[in-house]
């Protein structure tokens, strides 16, 4: 039989040789990324798990695997079990590029979730995009995520620093002055929630007597502390969170400052005041998500989920954020039938999730303009001690939806800019 033109002789030697160098190249090459292999679906997550967010990042895993086991029973995604393969980014920008890039191009993983720590979300945002694949990002708060460093395939579940801002700088300047001091977390979180809150007190009307910026990891506030007392402000604004979180106020109640000053915050979490002695646990705040919610659909059975593979443990925001993410991909994926990141990525616009997803009385829904979902802020105040049960530490005044603590989508700065 002749041969087709353009076609040479080949031995079989040559052959084996040529298919030898392109495996090697495919193994070789760490910018080659496989097409995803039929079988599970595999999820990556790449979290902080050890370090100053430490407690948090390993709650959003705890609730990233209940949605996994939970997702999976109920026939998983398109048919297919999922997988979730967890990497520590240990608070560094560079471990957490590092380990996004395993995740994507060795582990073959179809989704990415993380970071807490916002600079670290931010990086591996720029991975994720590289390689188009969809990012949830579960605990960075920094608005410029979903603001002027928004992209197309990254959406969020916590709220902006903005958002957090705004749901509670009018009642702080109404119930305890208008003059405020802050102490700040030295990276791109700490900045951003400083920045709006400090943007909130100049409308209404307030000063700012000083900021203080602290590295994180900080064990020793005190030097800060005189400080931001010699100011003589109205209230002391503590943004640090994690153990940094509890080492502030812990050390503000050793020196007295909670009795000459009012002391109150922007976010705080469960994980933070269960870690500090009960005279610590002072201040209005507000929570992204709170366990207590008597009536609200769905919220009961996850406290119970929750409280089973925790100890006995109630859930804190970090294990919503983590459980929320994962539910995303699968509730999106199931209902467009596919995997590719493009289409789900604009699918997710304006994508609402259901009451067993969102767990909170107001809509939750992620905002098209700028891939924000707007989820609600419960705003309250911090107590000593549980009056019913000893993990409840929190009293919640108001739900706030995220509609009305977001800024317009115009104001974001967001830009999102979709591959051709």
């Amino acid at each position: 039989m002749p041969r087709p033109v353009g076609i040479s002789r080949l031995d079989r030697r040559t052959l084996l040789k040529a298919s030898a160098a392109a495996g090697a190249l495919q193994i070789a090459s760490p910018f080659i990324v496989k097409a995803r292999a039929e079988g599970t679906i595999k999820i990556g997550m790449v979290d902080p798990l050890t370090g100053v967010y430490a407690a948090p990042a390993q709650n959003e895993v705890m609730g990233a695997r209940l949605a996994t086991a939970e997702i999976n029973a109920k026939g998983g995604i398109l048919g297919r079990q999922i997988e979730l393969l967890v990497e520590d980014s240990a608070n560094d920008v560079g471990t957490g590029v590092q380990k996004a890039r395993k995740l994507i191009e060795r582990d073959q993983v179809s989704f990415i979730i993380g970071d807490v720590n916002s600079a670290v979300a931010q990086a591996i945002a720029q991975v994720s995009n590289e390689k188009r694949i969809l990012h949830i990002v579960s605990g960075g708060h920094t608005d410029t995520i979903t603001g002027s460093d928004c992209k197309w395939n990254v959406y969020r579940v916590c709220n902006t620093t903005s958002m957090e801002a705004n749901s509670i700088s009018e009642l702080l300047f109404k119930k305890y002055g208008k003059k405020w001091h802050f102490i700040t977390p030295d990276y791109a979180f700490g900045h951003t929630l400083q920045q709006a809150a400090s943007a909130d007190l100049s409308k209404l009307g307030g000063t700012m007597t000083g900021n203080e910026l602290t590295p994180l990891g900080t064990t020793d506030f005190s030097a800060y502390l005189i400080k931001a007392r010699a100011a003589n402000p109205d209230v002391i604004l503590v943004l640090p969170q994690g153990g940094d979180m509890v080492n502030c106020l812990k050390q503000i109640v050793q020196f007295g400052l909670n009795k000459q000053v009012h002391v109150a915050g922007l976010q705080q979490e469960l994980e933070s005041l269960e870690a500090m002695p009960p005279e610590a646990r002072v201040g209005i705040w507000m929570f992204e998500w709170y366990w207590k919610q008597p009536g609200v659909p769905g919220v009961e059975k996850f406290v119970a989920d929750i409280r089973k593979v925790n100890g006995g443990k109630v859930p804190t925001a970090r294990h919503w954020f983590g459980y929320t993410s994962v539910q995303t991909f699968a509730g999106v994926a199931n209902q467009e039938k596919t995997l590719d990141s493009l289409a789900l990525a604009k699918a997710l616009g304006n994508f609402e999730l259901a009451p067993e997803i969102k767990l909170q009385p107001n809509k939750c829904y992620y905002r098209a303009g700028d891939h924000q979902l707007m989820t609600s802020a419960f705003v309250g105040e911090a107590l000593a001690e549980g009056k019913d049960d000893p993990q409840d530490l929190f009293r919640v005044d108001d739900v706030i939806p995220g509609d009305k603590t977001a800024p317009p989508e115009n104001q974001t700065g967001c830009k999102l800019q979709w591959p051709a």
